[in-house]
């Protein structure tokens, strides 16, 4: 083929090199997903039928390579140095004064201005150096021991944010970038769950995720992991004419070459500054995509950097101002377990106290009894605990080699901490949970606040202040209480005047007079949501009967399922959740029952009774229960998946992957202003 037959795929390359760009150094995509993957396929194609012009710097050639035995020795041109570090204030004053003294001293004159200093954050990854020759990517190296360090090429080479050839214009024939391989937290917590969910072992930090993810002998592994490249500096260049002669402008230059850099970064005059500036950063630390644990300072001028030098393996002209230490070992004293509002038993380790992330933790999260099987913990263990910014405290390590034998076992409780009633771990849930919703002391608060709203007894008045005061007060304990107040008991409490207490009290009278379906929906019973309680109140059109029901009657009710059909079994088989019911009812709480086979008929005379929906997205005009209620009303059945059954599927914005199966499937797709349209219609 003749070179004019390649101009084609020349130009798809660097559109998709200019795509990249855009996507993974900006921030800032320039075409649409579906676009930029037409233009790969085109690339892959025409690679897939001459692989004689498949390239090494081609945007295809990022999968991988084959595995190796070891990896070879890299010499730095330039050694990478380390930096001296600041641990407060005074240090970096102290460093700043330094700087002062030696420029005063090499030019024989005091410096009286402010030093201009480049501010960055100081990511927590791998620091690696990358050679260009020509624009092209020849060598990828790990910072070793700053003179040597192991090749790494071929895994570099799998990063999007790392440029298999310089964009732009001007670059120097040879260019050494220096820069920092990190994993973003959201990527961390992804692989991590994903190993989790296969029953793998997972990784205490992303730095050393990431410096095991960059060492793999396997560059198909390091392509699957969500690492990426943010340069800092440059090492050995070979026309450095070619390079702005501020470091701040250097960093920018390499962007438009088509490196990451870090959109914190500021150039700032004067150290006073460069601690408003670590102030600043430390306080949205957590907000961040990714962890830094510092700053670093750099005097700008590449002038000034030249006369200050060097000293041991540490320039003289930049210092890492770091945070407090994350990640410190302590004791582990003794496991309590705590009942949250929901019902889930959670493992709290109490720890001997040791400062971390700038506080003194003594307790940390262990989440759940596989969490602790995991890590292996024992009572007594000393244990590596980790916070990151305002992060809960967790336990991510134990030190086996530091264990007490015999080290003793760490059991769950038999019955719930709060109010001795059972606790239950369903199959394919990792937590404990007391099963007793509407009885349990650490659950209350969250019972009375679903019974009351809006879409439950509708009881306006009660904010979650004024349940938390009722229940610590001991005026309520559990929902049925609710309808016992009196003026007295609520006048006088914060935020509840003479008003607002008459107000409560309508409320609550007008609420005795209810649905059953409503009355259902408010008991608060796991997985029975609206629509499935107006399913079991249609179907059993009355209370006795769905409390009498077993497995195989509750199993013929629309949208009940084997799991939530135990959770209504075990609900209503609860003495103590039956006594509440009760004593609702008793309380004058009452709602229209009626004979099924009725309803059955009425049912089948609607509009919509043979049709199956499914609805997903967000809605503009109102909800997606509201939509599924009006439905509903005309006889529709409104299922929670798309299926083979499925007759519409109603998709808002951001469907995701409802709206793909149903296409797959060919369900007929509706917008919401169709679906509104064929409600109308219906109703004329």
């Amino acid at each position: 083929m003749s070179n004019s037959a390649k101009t084609p795929l020349d130009v798809i390359k660097q559109q998709l090199r200019q795509h990249n760009h855009s996507y993974y150094i900006l921030d800032d995509p320039s075409i649409p997903d579906a676009e930029y993957d037409r233009l790969m396929q085109q690339l892959l194609t025409i690679e897939a039928e001459h692989p004689q012009w498949v390239t090494a710097d081609s945007p295809s050639q990022r999968v991988g390579d084959k595995p190796l035995a070891g990896f070879q020795q890299v010499t730095h041109a330039l050694p990478m140095l380390s930096l001296d570090n600041a641990f407060n204030g005074e240090d970096l004053r102290e460093f700043d004064r330094r700087v002062r003294e030696r420029l005063n001293k090499s030019s024989g004159r005091p410096v009286e201005e402010d030093i201009i200093y480049a501010c960055e954050p100081k990511l927590d990854g791998i620091a690696v150096s990358l050679t260009y020759k020509n624009g092209l990517l020849v060598t990828g190296a790990t910072r070793g021991d700053g003179s040597r360090g192991e090749d790494i090429t071929q895994n570099m080479r799998t990063l999007d944010s790392v440029p298999l050839r310089l964009i732009g214009k001007g670059w120097p024939e040879t260019l050494e970038i220096r820069g920092e391989v990190y994993m973003p937290s959201a990527g961390f917590e992804a692989l991590n769950k994903s190993l989790l969910d296969k029953g793998l072992k997972t990784y205490v930090n992303p730095r050393n995720t990431a410096a095991g993810s960059l060492r793999q002998l396997d560059s198909k592994v390091t392509a699957q992991r969500p690492l990426e490249l943010c340069a800092y500096s440059i090492g050995l260049v070979s026309d450095k004419n070619a390079l702005p002669t501020k470091h701040f402008d250097i960093l920018h230059q390499l962007q438009a070459w088509g490196f990451k850099i870090n959109a914190e970064m500021r150039r700032v005059q004067g150290i006073e500054a460069c601690l408003n500036y670590y102030q600043a950063l430390a306080s949205k630390r957590t907000l961040l995509a990714y962890e830094i644990d510092g700053i670093v300072f750099k005097v700008d001028q590449l002038e000034l950097q030249k006369s200050l030098g060097f000293v041991a393996r540490a320039p003289r002209w930049a210092i890492a101002h770091k945070f407090p230490a994350q990640e410190e070992m302590t004791q582990l004293l003794k496991v309590d377990f705590q009942v949250g509002r929901t019902g889930v038993v959670t493992p709290v380790a109490r720890l001997k106290p040791v400062f971390v992330g700038g506080v003194t933790v003594s307790n940390a999260t262990l989440h759940n009894m596989d969490e602790i099987r995991r890590l292996d913990l024992h009572l007594g263990d000393t244990v590596i605990v980790r916070r990151a910014g305002d992060v809960i405290p967790k336990v991510v390590k134990v030190v086996l080699e530091r264990r007490q034998v015999p080290a003793e076992i760490i059991n769950p409780p038999a019955t719930c901490p709060m109010c001795d009633g059972p606790v239950e771990r369903e199959e394919g849930e990792a937590a404990l949970r007391c099963v007793n919703g509407l009885t349990c002391g650490a659950q209350i608060v969250q019972a009375i606040k679903h019974f009351v709203s809006r879409k439950a007894m509708d009881i306006d008045g009660l904010g979650e202040k004024q349940v938390q005061t009722l229940v610590e007060m001991g005026k309520v304990k559990h929902v049925a209480d609710l309808y016992t107040l009196d003026h007295l008991a609520l006048v006088g409490m914060d935020r509840m005047g003479e008003k607002s207490a008459s107000n409560l009290l309508s409320a609550l009278q007008k609420s005795k007079s209810t649905s059953l379906a409503k009355f259902l929906f408010s008991l608060g019973i796991r997985e029975v949501g609206e629509a499935t309680a107006r399913s079991l109140a249609i179907h059993f059109g009355g209370l006795a009967n769905i409390k009498s029901a077993d497995m195989e009657s509750l199993l013929a009710v629309e949208d009940v399922g084997p799991i939530v059909a135990n959770r209504i079994l075990h609900f209503f088989a609860d003495n103590d959740t039956l006594a509440v019911v009760e004593a609702l009812q008793s309380a004058g709480l009452q709602w229209l029952e009626f004979d099924p086979a009725e309803v059955q008929s009425k049912q089948q005379s609607l509009p919509f009774n043979a049709l199956t929906f499914v609805v997903t997205g967000t809605l503009a005009s109102l909800s997606r229960d509201e939509l599924k209620f009006q439905l509903q009303e005309l006889g529709a059945k409104v299922m929670s998946s798309v299926s083979k059954k499925t007759d519409y599927l109603v998709a808002g914005e951001k469907a995701g992957s409802k709206l793909e199966k149903a296409q797959a499937l060919q369900v007929a797709v509706l917008d919401e202003s169709q679906a509104l349209s064929m409600i109308a219609k219906a109703l004329d």
